[in-house]
């Protein structure tokens, strides 16, 4: 496995702490982001999960806790639109140049608008995916809403 990728080298490039949480992805886990909260003996909601959905149409980032679905009412809300939808995988992947599993919102080939859960604030640190299956990124939620320039929001059901 790599240490390096496409997230943490821009997360390096803008000169943010981060630290590595490496951990064996199981493709066949029914919720990724729970098996990766479980293998590293974190809170799944400290470790948040890394969705790409569309509002009217237009691409968008979502990070929220791996133990929460995505409300799309508040999703499409928040980015001022009236429906959104997840996106298909291969679409994400070509977007994003990410595997899915492995989707971080840093470092992806076309910059999109990105919302990440409110509750992110609620802890020092959270860990979000550093761009390839079985990679998680720690680093404070400040952090991660500057890099990604993202909207703070209630995102869940």
């Amino acid at each position: 496995m790599s240490k390096t990728t496409p997230a943490t080298a821009a997360l390096t490039k803008a000169g943010i702490r981060f630290e590595l949480f490496p951990y064996d992805y199981d493709p066949n886990a029914p919720r990724v982001g729970l098996q990766a909260a479980q293998a590293l003996g974190k809170a799944p909601e400290q470790v948040f999960k890394t969705l790409m959905a569309e509002v009217d149409g237009k691409p968008v980032c979502v990070v929220v806790p791996s133990d929460c679905e995505v409300s799309m009412k508040k999703l499409a809300a928040t980015f001022g639109g009236k429906s959104a939808n997840m996106m298909k995988p291969a679409d994400a992947e070509r977007l994003t140049s990410f595997k899915v599993g492995g989707i971080s919102p840093f470092g992806q080939r076309k910059s999109v608008p990105t919302a990440i859960d409110e509750t992110a604030t609620l802890f020092d640190q959270v860990l979000i995916n550093g761009g390839q299956r079985g990679l998680l990124v720690g680093l404070s939620p400040d952090d991660a809403v500057r890099i990604t320039d993202a909207k703070l929001a209630d995102l869940t059901a």
